[in-house]
């Protein structure tokens, strides 16, 4: 059988590259995390960046990321759906205000076939 020829390809470093996937591999391997980890810019966007008005509420980047990490490393662990976990994560969107975001973590093959973790919506899939 002959092989399809590829018209296109959208590797995960060009994603990188273009600010569609944020590299939290850093923080990800602080918590444990053995492979490289991204965010997709929607969840960065919408959840992990606090909105104006919450600095006194000791939000942060990098405190929600951390939050975000650990919940996906609990929800790795008691998954048994092998590539994928769901979960739900709470965020502080306004001063008494939370908002319920679920989360998708999802194991796959990297640019060189290497384990790679996207954490993202359900709508980024």
């Amino acid at each position: 059988m002959d092989e399809i020829p590829i018209i296109f390809s959208y590797t995960r470093e060009q994603a990188i590259e273009d600010g569609v996937l944020i590299d939290v591999t850093e923080q990800a391997n602080q918590l444990g995390f053995k492979v490289n980890t991204c965010v997709t810019d929607h969840l960065y966007a919408d959840y992990l960046v606090p909105p104006a008005g919450l600095e006194g509420e000791g939000q942060s980047i990098e405190g929600r990321l951390h939050d975000l990490l650990f919940r996906t490393w609990i929800a790795a662990k008691a998954s048994s759906a092998g590539d994928r976990a769901e979960f739900d994560v709470l965020f502080l969107m306004k001063p008494g205000r939370w908002d319920t975001a679920h989360i998708l973590a999802i194991m796959g093959p990297g640019d060189h076939g290497e384990p790679v973790l996207t954490i993202m919506l359900p709508e980024d899939e």
